[in-house]
């Protein structure tokens, strides 16, 4: 279904004096019936867009993520022969596909951020500004993990020739904007105790500002945390001003969680999984989560339907040359609901689409205190309390699971071609052990980190680049033609054509910022090739 609803081309310069495209201007009219009277270009109603355009609807939310990050994470692959299985999941960056990331990016999200600014929100609303800046930085963070230097401080400024900026010059501007956003909602819930005047827009936690402070803290750790090889005292200083309790707190409870739910918006996952049969599980988490009998393997995907091996979990390989449907279509898809629960509490069905939970913040904290950060507390605790935490989100009982000190990730069988097959990666375990090296230490936090994210690719993704963990097996058929290493995996995605056509100059500056060749074998700055420890 790749292309299906797509909406290109600019279509209406908005009264704010922000460009947008069909897939924006759909946003701002799905909210602009209101019987009080209020005007479409209210500020207020500009919120609910931004914050589904954070994943998108299925057609966007396949071209930004889901044929990319999801899949390069483990978690997923396409049963789907797109283009013969010359596309993205081979190696073969389709530039039609990856130009969708800068549309929702830029012209749903961030111009209309904008557009809140030139509409005096900065100062006439610092409590929805602040939440602003937190979807700004979380959308754009995402953007930035997925190419390296891109346009943020002068972007919406201009319409041509919009200067680069390289990712540590965007990485400190995101904290920055988070500074600003705490010390924003700190004084207005201080001044205003109970008050939720963002209820109204909000489809992440039905306006309680309290909940947008601990997130704001969150994505400042998690953003700590992705530079820690390559800038550590700037990491540090970071990671410890998320921790310290005076600032509002982290996530640390599935109620905390966030994700985007309610109005018409739906998780896209599962059209795109069932009714368009166009994803299904990855190999890696059939090898690790069959391998530590994990419990939450249920609830994240269904057991294969091939009559070969129906009723056991079997996930595809990425790269695989999948023939044409149903030759993979009978391997496990994931189980995602769609049904929005009546409480927003946890979202314990997984069917809102989650951007960060409580269950990553503890392993975030167990990684923080690995490192002997101040406020992170004891490793061990935060590294049980992230998987009984994740548990709960996905409704299962822990059991034993974070005593088990024997189970193993296990081989991958591909039953259509045995040349797919591979030995298990890993021999990491689930129990912590006081005893293990650092290195074995942060592999058990990232590898249990990885399975509690789950679907959330992007962030899989680049946890998977910074640390390399947990261990994924390799692309099956490279046709990068060399430009991307098979055991290296890919590190980037690369710019779209056209940006070299409409801001040309400044891309190439992007690309000398880059320090490599504008394609998927280089690595974007925080991604450093050096051990962890």
């Amino acid at each position: 279904m790749v292309g299906a609803g797509y909406r290109y081309g600019i279509v209406i310069l908005l009264a704010l004096g922000i460009l947008g495209l069909n897939s924006c201007k759909k946003n701002f009219e799905k909210y602009d019936t209101d019987n009080t009277g209020v005007s479409v270009y209210d500020p207020g109603l500009v919120f609910p867009g931004i914050q589904t355009a954070l994943f998108g609807e299925e057609g966007n939310y396949q071209l930004d993520q889901n044929l990319n990050a999801d899949c390069y994470s483990g978690y997923m692959m396409s049963p789907d022969p797109f283009r013969g299985n010359v596309n993205n999941l081979t190696y073969s960056l389709v530039d039609g596909w990856n130009q969708q990331i800068f549309i929702d990016g830029y012209t749903t999200s961030l111009f209309a951020i904008n557009a809140l600014a030139k509409a005096g929100t900065k100062n006439s609303a610092p409590d929805k500004w602040a939440v602003a800046l937190i979807l700004k930085v979380e959308t754009m963070h995402r953007i930035t993990d997925k190419y390296g230097p891109i346009a943020y401080s002068a972007a919406g400024k201009t319409l041509i020739n919009t200067p680069y900026d390289d990712q540590k010059s965007v990485y400190n501007q995101f904290f920055l904007q988070l500074d600003t956003a705490v010390a924003n909602l700190n004084t207005f819930i201080k001044a205003n105790p109970g008050k939720t005047p963002f209820a109204p827009y909000d489809l992440v936690y039905g306006g309680d500002y309290t909940k947008w402070l601990k997130l704001a803290n969150s994505l400042r750790l998690r953003l700590a945390m992705h530079i820690v090889k390559i800038d550590p005292t700037t990491a540090q200083a970071q990671a410890v001003k998320a921790l310290d309790v005076a600032s509002g707190g982290v996530l640390t409870t599935n109620d905390d969680n966030a994700g985007i739910a309610g109005g018409s918006y739906h998780n896209p996952l599962n059209v795109i999984s069932t009714s368009w049969s166009d994803i299904s599980l990855g190999a890696p988490m059939e090898s690790y989560l069959v391998g530590y009998k994990d419990p939450r393997l249920a609830s994240m995907a269904s057991p294969a339907t091939d009559p070969r091996f129906a009723g056991t979990y079997k996930g595809i390989r990425i790269g695989t040359a999948v023939t044409s449907k149903p030759g993979y279509s009978g391997y496990s898809i994931l189980n995602i609901n769609t049904d929005i629960a009546a409480t927003r509490t946890g979202f314990a069905s997984g069917s809102p689409m989650l951007f960060m939970t409580a269950g990553e913040v503890w392993f975030l904290k167990a990684e923080a205190a690995l490192r002997g950060w101040t406020g992170a507390g004891d490793v061990q605790t935060d590294y049980n309390t992230g998987i009984t935490t994740s548990m709960a989100q996905w409704g299962v009982n822990a059991g034993n699971y974070t005593g088990d000190a024997t189970s193993k990730p296990i081989a991958y069988v591909d039953p259509s071609n045995a040349a797919n097959n591979s030995p298990a990666l890993s021999t990491i375990t689930v129990a912590w052990d006081a005893s293990a090296s650092n290195e074995q230490k942060l592999e058990r936090i990232i590898t249990q980190k990885w399975i509690a994210m789950f679907p959330e690719g992007q962030e899989a993704w680049t946890e998977y680049r910074r640390t390399g963990y947990p261990k994924l097996f390799p692309v099956v058929i490279n046709n990068s033609g060399g430009t991307i290493d098979t055991q290296i995996q890919i590190r980037r995605l690369a710019y779209p054509a056209s940006e070299y056509t409409t801001n040309g100059a400044e891309v190439q500056k992007a690309v000398q910022a880059l320090g490599g060749p504008d394609n998927g074998g280089t690595r974007v700055w925080w991604d450093v090739n050096k051990a962890n420890f």
